[in-house]
């Protein structure tokens, strides 16, 4: 049965229009990309702001950490939540909080009040507002956009993530080289751009179907039996395909998180200056923007046989970086490595969107954030102790074993490659 978005327009209308013109999730892409933005800054304001006020790198550190915290302890419970109450609603509260938060921050960096305890509180919250805001951001989307147009509206979304991490960090640097305001301009554009995204919520009037899907003939258990706050862990763990995917994807984010840390040793070694070492690492996220391009033919490989290819491509490129080539070697392989990663991401969104149950996407969504994001804290630290007793590229060299591994173990799964795409 084709399905149809219900997007609330007055008089209870359902539309089905090409994305372009689709205004309810333009407005809602729209708002995410100025969110996403901000976010982006951020991950570069704070550090500069801790190291202006208690000069620490660790201090640094410790933000990072209560923030990563956060995102995992508040991911299930956020599912939970957006499958529960209006996902709209949870997305207007949660933005709202993080705009107040940050211009708190602001003001007191102006007045000088900032201190590490609330730095340290704000990190917390502001890693707890992001699984809510995405799980409720992804229950809307598929409330706006038709089944057959989620793989174009993910694509779209790859521009946003891609974009920003390509803008945010140069922005963030000059916003912050402003001294008006004791350089609280930065948390100033940060706070604005949450208030775009609470806008954009506000606009589109939309909210998911709660009423439940007839039971399929083979269902193993009713909606009751999968009640709760874990039926998202419990539905990947039950998917074979899900289950190696999100496994798989959580070994290469656990290695990426420590992945930066190693490539600036890497080239500090080679005497790059810190421009040409940020321009190098920001071919990621230019690969990333082309990658966004690739993802309808690449989607014409089965699921499984496209995790496989581009997983398993990383590894050789991931070793390659241990050859002491320069700058733009660095940036051409970390380029092409990129190009395959957004059809990975709209892989996996798609198959929860099309395949999760109505009642469980919210925290099938938030089971995969939690997932994706609990091996990183354990990637920094793994990086750090190699980087401690080994240079840096046997460092790498071990981190693209360990990636290869993580490969080989998926594709022993038959099926991974007998996965075929959701009608």
């Amino acid at each position: 049965m084709t399905e149809t978005i219900a997007v609330e327009t007055g008089q209870g209308d359902v539309t089905d229009v090409p994305l372009r013109r689709n205004k309810a999730f333009q407005t809602l892409w729209a708002g995410s990309a100025a969110s996403t933005l901000g976010l982006s800054v951020a991950a570069v304001a704070y550090p500069l702001a801790i190291l202006g006020v208690t000069g620490s790198p660790a201090d640094a550190g410790f933000f990072a950490a209560a923030q990563t915290v956060g995102m995992i302890v508040a991911g299930l419970p956020a599912g939970h939540l957006a499958d529960r109450k209006s996902p709209r609603w949870l997305l207007i509260l949660a933005e709202a909080g993080r705009a107040v938060l940050t211009c708190v921050i602001a003001t007191a960096l102006v007045f000088g009040w900032l201190s590490l305890p609330l730095l340290l509180v704000a990190a917390l919250l502001l890693g707890a507002g992001q699984p809510v805001t995405s799980a409720a951001r992804m229950l809307l989307i598929r409330t706006v956009v038709p089944k057959h147009q989620l793989t174009t509206a993910m694509t779209q979304d790859e521009v946003r993530i891609n974009g920003a991490e390509l803008a945010g960090p140069p922005l963030a640097g000059a916003l912050y080289g402003l001294r008006a305001l004791a350089h609280a301009v930065p948390f100033l554009f940060i706070a604005g751009s949450f208030v775009l995204s609470f806008v954009s919520a506000l606009i589109v009037r939309a909210e998911p179907d709660r009423t439940p899907a007839p039971a399929a003939p083979n269902a193993s258990a009713d909606a009751g039996q999968r009640s709760g706050m874990f039926a998202g862990i419990k539905a990947i763990w039950g998917d074979p395909v899900l289950r190696a995917t999100t496994m798989l994807l959580a070994c290469v984010n656990a290695i990426g998180a420590g992945f930066g840390l190693i490539a600036v040793v890497i080239l500090r070694q080679q005497s790059v200056p810190s421009t040409e070492i940020g321009i190098a690492l920001g071919s990621a996220a230019v690969g990333g923007l082309v990658g966004a391009a690739l993802v309808r033919p690449l989607h014409r490989l089965r699921p499984g046989v496209l995790m496989i290819a581009v997983c398993g491509l990383i590894v050789p490129l991931l070793a390659l970086l241990a050859v002491p080539y320069g700058p733009w070697w660095m940036a051409g392989l970390l380029f092409v490595a990129m190009l395959g990663v957004p059809s990975i991401r709209v892989l996996v969104d798609v198959l929860i969107l099309r395949q999760a149950p109505a009642a469980e996407r919210g925290r099938v969504v938030a089971a995969i954030m939690t997932l994706l994001t609990i091996g990183m804290p354990l990637g920094l630290a793994v990086s750090g102790v190699l980087l401690q007793y080994l240079s840096a590229r046997f460092a790498l060299l071990i981190m693209a074993g360990l990636l290869a591994v993580g490969v080989v173990r998926c594709a022993a799964k038959p099926d991974v490659w007998r996965a075929r795409w959701p009608a």
